[in-house]
């Protein structure tokens, strides 16, 4: 608040400083703000009520309001007066999932969020239960607890409006305990599917299954990188090759480790390479020359010496030695084909961060699996869509696609057949990346892998236009583009990526935060060649460990292909810095407390489901010449509580009052007001 909308109310109120002020008339005046507020505060408490309901209803939590259809619970809460009169209370909305009780108490003033003592724990006085979400909701939940068989209980206390507003969950027991868990903005966490998840988390503060799952693949990765170094003497651009090889021969029915007797004339080489030609043609990969140069890829299995040689300390070849740890502690869990996890690429993401490089130097930069499914989401993939990412890497976009795609086409196998055969295409430009994708895609039965090893910026689009993409995904190189070779700039392959799609096809791109700024001339012709072509949908600023160790600032883009951009439409630019992954020393990026909360809420915005804060989202029309950012576009839209107003005032005028008795009341007199 600034001083002059302050010294504007202190005229209009004609509040005399000099005289010690009017407080009665400051009280009256107060009162009559305070009464006038009633009833827009029972307005807002109803818009509040009717915001949390749509919440639930959206995350398909069954609950009921005022009371609960479970007869326990309600016989508990026929005591449960807020007062302390023994009769009845109830809190605004109680759910049961699984064997938990989700107790809800709402207040549509952000700052009857939770009141605390002078000792920072919750205060259980009459009035502040009364008069505080958290206060409120607690004050249910462990009368539930104590009074009913249900001993597993969260209390939740919301806050505020649709905009702008305050989440905050409890655990609860029957003992008068209680743990506060960190603020959520959604209720995702306590839906049937991650509750359990959420209480082992954050409730027994314990590992859950997908953390230590991650935590064994890390580990694993940094074994075999070590055993691939200090036996086979390989090259950091082999490794990845050694292992999906092996992986692939591991996948042939007719191949066994124990075949692997070192012989010399019949190498263990030569017996792996020849399970990955079966691999390769039990699933039809095509045509040959495709074929032919993956298999030239894994040449290296049997032309090293020294992989194929007993080494003295192993008892065995170091390929067998290989395979063997392969078979244990990576290929059988691919048996998870369900998921979209890509073991091979978060392998071949660790040999590189191992080695001292991080692939930037090739403009290499792999997509996280989150961002992934992330990707999946956003664009709303079906089973009827046909997907194209264009620089596929270890083909995690496609691996994410064909997961979501077959999850939603169910057991109609004509479907998922079509899905793996059909509707998944890919372009790599690198050869040793090629192999890793194809692997990776034949690994998880896709039938055949449409991943071609060509430069997608020389490809026709119209010809690429042919395959009928009604979805793109795309994680291009970084940081190759000049103004000597302005093609190789990210927008570029952006716009080539649109051009080679269907007609109103969803495309989304995660590229450096620079792109979107289009610094060079360049980079703002590609700018307005999309907008003249092609719709932005919005575009959303990642966490900056996004891409952890790589320095790169990255943001997802969203497009509708060969719509050309309106005037008046308008974009969504969103702060998604705070995703709620973290970086955890000797493992890196991992899904933090909140990710999924966080997920959610990202979803439920870009959907339009709810309204966020400017902060938050904000949403413009754009021109070529705009920063494509939420940073450009952001305004403060947050509105001050009336604690804020009411400090504010007094702060300034215990300030006012020290200057008028420091006979400096002249800084406060209006232009043409003389002063003494």
């Amino acid at each position: 608040m600034t001083f002059q909308t302050i010294f504007s109310f202190r005229k209009t109120y004609k509040l005399d400083i000099e005289t010690q002020l009017d407080t009665q008339k400051l009280g009256n005046m107060s009162l009559q703000i305070l009464r006038k507020g009633e009833n827009e505060m029972a307005k807002k408490e109803v818009k509040t009520d009717l915001w949390v309901a749509r919440q639930l209803d959206d995350s398909k939590i069954k609950y009921d309001a005022q009371g609960s259809d479970v007869k326990e619970i309600n016989d508990a809460l026929q005591s449960a007066s807020k007062r302390g009169t023994g009769n009845a209370g109830y809190p605004e909305y109680v759910a049961v999932v699984k064997d938990f009780v989700i107790v809800i108490e709402d207040k549509a003033d952000l700052a009857k969020h939770q009141k605390l003592t002078s000792t920072g724990i919750l205060s259980v006085d009459q009035k502040d239960i009364a008069d505080y979400a958290v206060n409120g909701a607690y004050f249910y939940a462990k009368h539930i607890a104590q009074n009913s068989s249900f001993h597993k209980i969260f209390a939740i206390g919301v806050s505020g409006d649709e905009k702008h507003h305050r989440i905050t969950p409890l655990y609860v027991d029957d003992r008068d305990g209680y743990k506060q868990l960190p603020d959520i903005e959604s209720f995702t966490s306590f839906t049937a599917v991650n509750i359990d998840e959420y209480y082992t988390r954050y409730v027994l503060a314990e590992k859950t299954d997908v953390e230590k799952t991650t935590e064994e693949i890390l580990k694993d990765a940094a074994e075999l990188h070590e055993y691939l170094r200090t036996y086979g003497s390989l090259k950091d651009q082999d490794k990845p090759l050694v292992v999906s090889g092996i992986l692939l021969a591991l996948d042939d029915k007719f191949f066994k480790p124990d075949d692997l007797l070192g012989d010399e004339t019949t190498t263990d080489g030569q017996l792996i390479y020849d399970a990955i030609q079966r691999r390769l043609k039990a699933s039809n990969v095509g045509p040959d020359a495709k074929r032919d140069k993956l298999m030239s890829e894994f040449s290296i299995i049997r032309t090293s010496a020294r992989l194929n040689e007993v080494d003295a300390k192993l008892g065995k070849t170091p390929l067998k030695f290989y395979t063997e740890f392969l078979k244990k502690n990576v290929f059988d869990n691919i048996k998870y084909r369900s998921s979209s996890e890509d073991f091979i690429g978060r392998f071949y993401g660790e040999f590189m961060s191992y080695s001292g490089g991080d692939g930037q130097t090739l403009g290499i930069v792999l997509t996280p699996r989150h961002i992934c499914d992330l990707f999946c989401d956003l664009l709303n993939v079906q089973p009827s869509d046909i997907v194209l990412d264009p620089c596929c890497g270890t083909a995690g976009f496609l691996v994410a696609a064909m997961h979501h795609m077959l999850e939603k086409a169910g057991t109609d196998q004509v479907k998922r057949k079509n899905i793996k055969k059909k509707q998944l295409h890919g372009f790599e430009l690198q050869s040793n990346m090629f192999a890793i994708a194809a692997t990776n895609m034949i690994l998880r039965d896709d039938g055949n892998s449409n991943i071609k090893c060509e430069d997608f910026l020389r490809q026709n689009s119209a010809q690429v236009q042919l395959k009928g993409a009604t979805v793109g995904m795309m994680n291009p190189p970084y940081s190759q583009g000049t103004k000597a070779d302005p093609s190789q700039y990210e927008l570029s392959f952006v716009e080539h990526l649109l051009d080679s799609l269907t007609e109103g096809a969803r495309a989304a791109v995660i590229v450096p935060q620079s792109s979107m700024t289009g610094k060079t001339k360049d980079e703002q012709t590609f700018k307005e060649n999309i907008l003249k072509h092609h719709t932005l949908e919005g575009v959303i600023t990642c966490n900056t460990d996004t891409f952890y160790g790589v320095g790169t600032n990255p943001v997802i883009a969203v497009f509708t292909a060969h719509e050309p951009h309106p005037d008046d439409k308008t974009c969504k630019f969103i702060d998604f810095r705070n995703d709620g992954y973290e970086v955890r020393a000797h493992v890196g990026l991992v899904e933090g407390d909140s990710a999924k909360d966080k997920r959610q809420h990202l979803l439920d915005v870009w959907n339009g489901s709810t309204k966020a804060a400017s902060k938050f989202c904000v949403e413009s029309t754009v021109k070529a010449e705009d920063e494509w950012l939420h940073s450009f576009f952001y305004f403060n839209d947050d509105i001050p509580a009336e604690m804020d107003f009411e400090k504010a005032i007094g702060d300034f005028l215990t300030f006012e009052f020290s200057m008028i008795m420091q006979n400096r009341e002249y800084l406060f007199q209006q232009d043409g007001e003389e002063h003494e």
